[in-house]
């Protein structure tokens, strides 16, 4: 058998690439695992909004939120500060199709949103939302409600984490929902993160910071 020394530079390189390979992957991450429950839902009613402004008669609308609870677990090489730059979720929402008798079963619905300064080893909630003008276009109803809508799911991924983790109103994450072939996409109603939302200055630290668009 040759030695290590006797084989010739590129295959001495392969071999150490190789060992380099092989130390666990767990020493290089930054979180060992994504905890995620499954969706809640809750109606929210408009929020009055103080100030120095003339007051308005006015009937509150209902929205409905979506709200996961989230926790990652701190890997090898967590930083010391005990945070990860970003976390971004992709949501998704299924509707029954009651326009589009040509169409597939289920209008799908879909969001990302990037979140910044992320904690490790501690609960945090992420959400969406559907606003009451989509509501009265889904249902026909100024009131929202968990049957509004037919399912929820998404996916949570964090560089320096082993893999995405799933969440899901309907079904399991192992075959999710939302990649079935009766789901037809569409932007008609739109979802909303809490920014976009009147909700956007309430619960601040329940819930992570949203990245800017525009950064």
């Amino acid at each position: 058998m040759k030695s290590t020394s006797a084989l010739p530079s590129f295959v001495r390189l392969s071999l150490a690439l190789a060992v380099c390979g092989a130390v666990p992957a767990a020493l290089s991450q930054t979180v060992s695992k994504i905890e995620a429950s499954n969706p809640t839902f809750e109606e929210l009613q408009s929020p009055s909004v103080g100030g120095n402004t003339s007051k308005k008669s006015w009937k509150p609308k209902d929205w409905l939120e979506v709200e996961v609870k989230v926790k990652l677990e701190p890997g090898r090489a967590a930083p010391r500060d005990g945070h990860v730059d970003r976390l971004t979720v992709r949501w998704f929402v299924a509707v029954e199709n009651k326009i589009d008798r040509a169409g597939q079963k289920y209008f799908l619905m879909e969001k990302e949103v990037t979140h910044v300064n992320v904690p490790l080893d501690e609960d945090f909630y992420l959400s969406c939302y559907l606003s009451p003008a989509t509501i009265k276009r889904l249902t026909g109803s100024d009131r929202a409600g968990k049957n509004s809508i037919t399912a929820v799911g998404g996916e949570i991924s964090v560089v320096g984490a082993p893999a995405p983790a799933r969440f899901t109103s309907q079904g399991n994450t192992r075959q999710p929902w939302w990649q079935s072939p009766t789901m037809q996409r569409t932007n008609k109603y739109p979802l909303l993160n809490k920014n976009e939302t009147p909700f956007k200055f309430l619960w601040w630290d329940r819930y992570l910071e949203i990245e800017a668009e525009n950064r």
